[in-house]
């Protein structure tokens, strides 16, 4: 007979540390890609698309599309979920404005810039995650189907990406979406090999 895995005893520390690292990770992972003119999927890749057809800053469409899916997220996951999923997308927003302060980009490989953002935002997602935050929008759509059916976080997004690519196809070059690609592939292998609520149950 199983027993059930103790839930981890995350401290206020603990979780300022890991929604931190979650958030570096994620705001470095989303430069590399804008840095190279590619686009992802989920709700960072709706903003992308919106930021490069309006003008306007990846961090505050980001933060605005953002807004609708914050009600959903305190009904369906609760307070502190929604709380610190609001904080990691502020901080996510002002992180991408700063950061090219910190470091440019005069030369990138598409294809390096793709692979890097799908490892560091994956491995960013995660840390969020096992400590009960999100950067909030279509992936709390995603935790919510995982979490009342069995059906894997990463596989719910990359429906979601197939939407968002689809679109994006009639309006960036069909190099762009081929490297976009690569991008999104790895950032969802990362959560769907590795989010696993039998291996890690986060409080």
């Amino acid at each position: 007979m199983e027993t059930e895995k103790p839930k981890p005893d995350h401290s206020l520390i603990d979780d300022l540390q890991g929604l931190s690292l979650g958030v570096f990770l994620c705001a470095f992972g989303v430069h590399l890609l804008t840095s190279a003119g590619l686009v992802t999927g989920q709700t960072a890749g709706v903003a992308v698309i919106l930021s490069y057809l309006t003008g306007y800053s990846f961090g505050t469409m980001f933060f605005a599309v953002n807004l609708p899916f914050y009600l959903l997220a305190w009904r369906r996951l609760g307070a502190a979920f929604t709380i610190k999923s609001l904080i990691c997308v502020t901080l996510l927003s002002v992180v991408t404005e700063i950061m090219p302060l910190g470091i440019t980009m005069e030369a990138l490989d598409p294809v390096f810039a793709a692979l890097a953002f799908g490892a560091l935002v994956g491995v960013g997602l995660l840390a969020m995650f096992r400590h009960n935050g999100s950067l909030g929008g279509l992936g709390v759509v995603a935790l919510i189907v995982q979490d009342t059916t069995g059906f894997r976080a990463g596989w719910v997004q990359l429906i979601f990406d197939a939407a968002i690519f689809s679109f994006a196809f009639f309006i960036l070059p069909p190099s762009v979406i081929a490297y976009s690609l690569i991008g999104a592939v790895v950032l969802n292998l990362v959560i769907t090999i590795n989010h696993r609520r039998d291996r890690y149950i986060a409080t």
